[in-house]
C-alpha cells in the first residue's frame, strides 16, 4: 500500500496543511525562531515562523496570520520557497514555504517560541533544525544563494 492509499483508508491519519514564511531582511538573512518547552513537538528546534491552516483558510492568509501570531510582525508574501511532506504521530503534514518581508517593527515572540535570530542563509546547516524540514530549509538556502550569485 502506498502513502496515498493509506491516506484514504478508514482509520488512517488525516492530512494537515502547514505554511511557513521565510522572512528575509535587507542583508539576506532569514528569521529563525526557537520552539519553547510549552510546545508538544520539536522543542528546542529552530524554524521559520508559520503553522497549520484554520478550516477554510487559504495558505497566504495562514502564512501571514501565523507569522504575526508568532513574531508580532506584519508581513508581505514575495514568492514561493518550497514544499515538503512528512509524518507525525497523529497526522501527515504537507508544508508549503513562502518567502516574505516584514514591515516595520520589532520581533515579539509568542509563548510557543523563546528566542529568535537573523541567520545568514549559508549558516542554516549549523543550526539545530527539525529533521523533517532541515533538507527543505537548506535546499532553499542553497538555491537562493546561487540565484543571488548569478551574473546579471
Amino acid at each position: 500500500m502506498n502513502s496515498l492509499q493509506a491516506a484514504v483508508e478508514p482509520g488512517s491519519k488525516p492530512w494537515v496543511l502547514a505554511v511557513k514564511m521565510v522572512l528575509l531582511d535587507q542583508e539576506g538573512r532569514c528569521l529563525l525562531i526557537r520552539r519553547s518547552s510549552c510546545c508538544r513537538n520539536f522543542v528546542g528546534k529552530w524554524e521559520w515562523p508559520g503553522g497549520k491552516t484554520d478550516p477554510g483558510e487559504d495558505f497566504a492568509t495562514t502564512a501571514r496570520r501565523e507569522t504575526r501570531e508568532e513574531t508580532g510582525l506584519e508581513t508581505e508574501i514575495t514568492g514561493f520557497a518550497g514544499a515538503t511532506s512528512f509524518d507525525m504521530p497523529r497526522v501527515h503534514v504537507v508544508m508549503l514555504c513562502v518567502e516574505g518581508r516584514a514591515g516595520a517593527g520589532k520581533v515579539r515572540l509568542s509563548e510557543e517560541h523563546d528566542e529568535f535570530a537573523w541567520v545568514p542563509l549559508e549558516d542554516l546547516r549549523k543550526w539545530p533544525l527539525a529533521d523533517q524540514v532541515k533538507h527543505l530549509m537548506c535546499d532553499y538556502a542553497k538555491r537562493r544563494k546561487s540565484e543571488l550569485c548569478r551574473p546579471l
